[in-house]
């Protein structure tokens, strides 16, 4: 891009962002029959919806004034020792972690692991995290993480509704979290599920179906579920715990309770390394007896075997997702928290078992001390028996508050006299002093003398009744030296292909750069560190950066509210539908639940209709993939009195800007309904046009995918909705911290988040992306998203045919290569061959059976798009040889692939093409050849013979 003046900084950075240079545009819009980039653009994009003018987002930045800029912000954060609790602790994350799992690329730039051949460091660590879930639960089987904790309970209260006793009631001990039990309440609400609140311990549950109780509660006690978890299975309910993990290190586990122990366990992994990050990413757990297993929602990784019959990781039972269930999924999920759950599972490696103890030791001692110094200066301990929290009754709650912030410590204020004070890693004995004078001033009474120590041993309660082991598996035992660690680390992550390697291009995944100046701020200790629930006066930074990005996506969306809550694309669909629905409730029109979907619609869109509520109608698709607008007005008119919303994804799921977009919105809106829009394919109308300019009502948008955050291996993800002036009254709200609907009308339909701003550690991401782009730079950004895909298709419409196309014969910033007129191979063989040459496959089958869907996004190379380009007319050339019948059919690098050095070593080479063939299939891969490290994996074996945990070294020697 030309410098704007000469005294412009020299690290403008659009064109570090953008992969081609202004050259090589003209040349690649040339290669597509227009003269420049911008003739290409107005070709792709209808001049009826384009934006009237530039937006309204300043100029590019540079990366090193603009990183002191939010320095300058991240300061007006002021972080306090965080004593509040409520499922948010302070943690330590070793050095060895943080620098190489958390802020190294190959980890946090990776895609789902759907191609698993390519993502076996990845399955491992999860594998290694669902182990050291069920360990310390005590139950048979677990996820690989959800959401947060507050969404895993909506889950698991799902979980019991379908279980099959047909009741629709679901009590919650009120003693749960308060975030809690508000994301719960709005996810029933969607369901129809009744929600009652009370004592668990001395409730009627013979008509509930479920019962959700927390261990220990939130005010800090130890309850002995032991009676309830009986008393629950005798009325034929299901006991859902959730559970504080540190805390299950000395504790009796969930899956022990009782005569036949708890059903289902939830919780949050936060607690063990990942910061509280005012509130995520932090990846919850879910585990369950093994006949909730198939109800069980997010991704389950299992062990196979690969084509030589080695062992292999890979995600089991994947028919339960929503793209391929649609409306009749077990879950609207589609984002979960790898990177976070990984780094939890790293942290219990490197502790190990009996560093994990030593720590819940430690954190209870803590604990200890502080209930024996309240008591000396007569406060009343209100909890019975504690882990890290402990409840007090005193005078005047408001004084001590006001005593502990002085010293700069938080505390909980539960009541006018009542306080609650929760320990963690964190926690120095001059905290534990300082908490005591704080204390000691409210009360007018001298410091106690004893030191921390004594007051530790003074104090001492004896809590650890578990009898039951836990992370007896070598993985847990082996890397507890940072050597070892490290080398772990870099072991796994040497397995997975991730934008380090290669460009990843999934259409409607949009993976593009995570620049390093977008991913340093993440872990400074002000964003890290900050507690969700903290006071507004120490929590100014985040509100700045807050407001300030949702102004700017406000800008973007040409709408005029934004909700940050939402922490997933899937939670952004049904934010937004359920603000719909508010605010049709609002009118009297509760009756209002037909959702409009097109065929082509993402498989999240049907699964969030139905969580919301809604009863989903589809309208058909034309020919050429638009929606066919005929069959919506007839479905529009036949449902008129009951229609809420239309569904309806913009560039098209089939990568076209349909002309007929605004007829769409008008058409819906002339019969009640208000339009969804879903944001996956933001990325080819940032600048150009938006939502609103189109006429939706809601848009979500999908933080890492359009503004830059990394997608994790499968998560973090952020999800939040924009809206019209008139629905942002209905906006999620929060039970501790106002925010959203609350403040802007005071019609909230609830949360849906635990936190009130989502995964609010990762935001700094998308507000540097921005600021570094400018309002030239993301337009630029959209301009080169749509050329790449077009030279690309260009380049290969000789090879392939290319499914859909606008009227000028143009795609948006995505296309479909139609790989079914190729009948000697499959979809699969076109990935897993792919993986040859260094590259994870395009989308598959989606949203056309048999095809690939390819989105190179603007940040890659012309010569990466080149690579691409040859590796998929190779592969063309390939298919040439079996169709002439000089490869079998069946014995041919497609069909065996991927090659790995283990195959390529053998002494014997059985195949009628060369190793050179197989492994080096163009020259430009000896340079820097990526292997798979398994072969094609047999998933139909996976699914039969499922296994879900770390297997004992004996199941790898069965496998061969």
């Amino acid at each position: 891009m030309p410098m704007p003046s000469p005294l412009a900084p020299t690290d403008l950075f659009a064109h570090r962002h953008i992969g081609p240079s202004d050259a090589e545009g003209v040349e690649m819009a040339k290669a597509c029959g227009y003269d420049s980039v911008d003739a290409l653009v107005d070709a792709v994009v209808p001049q009826g919806i384009r934006l009237p003018k530039a937006l309204d987002l300043g100029a590019p930045r540079g990366e090193n004034e603009l990183l002191e800029e939010l320095r300058g912000i991240a300061k007006q954060n002021e972080i306090f020792t965080s004593m509040i609790g409520m499922g948010y602790s302070g943690t330590i994350t070793p050095p060895v972690i943080l620098r190489n799992l958390l802020e190294n690329p190959q980890w946090y730039t990776a895609y789902t692991p759907y191609q698993a051949e390519i993502a076996q460091g990845r399955l491992e660590a999860l594998v290694n995290y669902q182990q050291m879930i069920v360990d310390l639960t005590a139950m048979p089987v677990s996820n690989a993480a959800l959401l947060d904790e507050g969404t895993a309970a909506s889950e698991a209260m799902n979980m019991c509704v379908h279980a099959g006793s047909g009741r629709r009631t679901f009590f919650i001990d009120e003693h749960c979290h308060p975030q809690t039990i508000a994301v719960v309440r709005t996810r029933a609400k969607g369901l129809n599920v009744a929600i009652r609140l009370g004592d668990a311990g001395s409730a009627d549950l013979s008509e509930c179906c479920g019962v959700l109780v927390q261990y220990p509660d939130t005010f800090g006690e130890i309850r002995d579920y032991a009676a309830l978890t009986d008393k629950a299975h005798a009325a034929g309910a299901q006991v859902v715990a959730a559970c504080d993990i540190l805390a299950l290190t000395l504790l009796t586990p969930p899956g022990e309770w009782g005569a036949t122990g708890a059903d289902i366990a939830i919780g949050s992994t936060q607690r063990f390394g990942v910061p509280m990050g005012f509130g995520g990413p932090h990846a919850a757990y879910m585990a369950c007896k093994q006949d909730h297993l198939r109800r069980m929602p997010g991704r389950l990784i299992g062990l196979s075997k690969d084509a030589q019959g080695n062992p292999a990781y890979r995600m089991a039972l994947s028919t339960r997702e929503q793209h391929i269930r649609r409306e009749k999924a077990t879950s609207n999920i589609c984002t979960s928290q790898v990177l976070l759950a990984i780094t939890a599972a790293m942290y219990a490696t490197y502790h190990g078992p009996e560093g994990l103890k030593a720590i819940a030791m430690r954190v209870h001692a803590c604990a200890d001390a502080v209930a024996c110094g309240a008591k000396a200066l007569g406060a009343t301990v209100v909890t019975h028996k504690w882990f890290d929290t402990v409840t007090l009754d005193v005078a005047d709650s408001a004084k001590v508050v006001a005593a502990c912030e002085k010293r700069r410590i938080n505390v909980r204020q539960v009541s006018a006299t009542r306080i609650a004070l929760a320990v963690d890693e964190t926690t120095s004995v001059q905290n534990i002093t300082d908490v005591l004078a704080a204390l000691a001033e409210a009360k007018g009474k001298p410091v106690p003398a004893e030191s921390a120590d004594s007051l530790a041993v003074k104090g001492a309660t004896r809590i650890a009744n578990r009898k039951s082991g836990f992370l007896s598996h070598a993985v847990f035992n082996t890397h507890h030296s940072e050597s070892e660690m490290m080398r772990y680390l870099f072991r796994l992550c040497a397995k997975d292909i991730s934008l380090v390697h290669s460009m990843i291009s999934l259409g409607s995944c949009t993976m593009k750069l995570n620049a390093a100046s977008e991913m340093i701020p993440v872990t400074w200790p002000e964003f890290a560190n900050m507690h969700p629930f903290a006071p507004a006066a120490q929590t100014k930074g985040y509100t700045r950066l807050i407001t300030s990005l949702e102004k700017q996506l406000a800008t973007i969306t040409g709408f005029d509210a934004v909700s940050m809550q939402p922490n997933s694309g899937a939670q952004g669909e049904y934010a937004g539908l359920m603000t719909i629905r508010g605010w049709h409730e609002s009118r009297g029109d509760k009756h209002r639940d037909i959702c409009l979907i097109p065929t082509s619609a993402h498989g999240t869109n049907p699964a969030s209709a139905a969580v919301a509520g809604m009863r989903v109608v589809t309208v058909k698709c034309l020919e050429n993939g638009d929606v066919d607008v005929a069959d919506l007005k007839v479905q529009a008119a036949a449902h008129a009195a009951n229609l809420c919303c239309l569904m309806i994804t913009y560039p098209s799921t089939h990568g076209v800007f349909e002309e007929t977009v605004r007829e769409i919105c008008k058409i819906t809106h002339a019969h009640g309904g208000r339009v969804y829009m879903d944001g996956a394919n933001m990325n080819a109308q940032v600048g150009l046009t938006s939502p609103g300019e189109i006429g939706a009502d809601v848009c979500h948008l999908n933080l890492h995918k359009t503004f830059c955050i990394p997608h994790g291996g499968g998560g973090p993800g952020m999800g939040p909705i924009g809206v019209v002036a008139d629905l942002a009254p209905f906006l999620p709200g929060h039970p501790v911290v106002k925010c959203g609907g609350d403040v802007l009308g005071g019609h909230a339909f609830g949360s849906v988040s635990a936190a009130p701003f989502g995964s609010a550690m990762i935001l700094p991401i998308s507000w540097m992306y921005i600021n570094l782009m400018g309002a030239e730079g993301v337009t630029r950004a959209t301009k080169y998203a749509i050329l790449n895909a077009n030279y690309m298709a260009a380049k290969l419409k000789a090879h392939y045919p290319i499914l859909y196309t606008g009227k000028t014969g143009l795609c948006a910033h995505e296309f479909i290569l139609d790989t079914r007129v190729v009948k000697v191979v499959t979809v699969d063989d076109f990935a897993k061959r792919l993986m040859d040459f260094g590259f994870h496959g395009p989308t598959m089958s989606f949203p056309v059976p048999s095809t690939l869907m390819i989105e190179p996004t603007e940040s890659e190379s012309k010569d990466e798009l080149d690579r691409f380009i040859e590796a998929m007319i190779k592969i063309k050339e390939e298919i040439g040889h079996i169709e002439s019948g000089r490869w079998s059919a069946t014995d041919n690098p497609l069909k065996n692939a991927p090659h790995t050095v283990r195959v390529i070593a053998k002494e014997e080479w059985p195949h009628p093409y060369t190793r050179e063939e197989a492994a080096f299939p163009l020259p430009w891969l000896r340079a820097g050849k990526i292997w798979p490290t398994v072969g094609r994996i047999d998933n139909p074996y996976g699914d039969r013979n499922l296994a879900c945990n770390c297997p004992p070294v004996e199941a790898f020697a069965d496998l061969r």
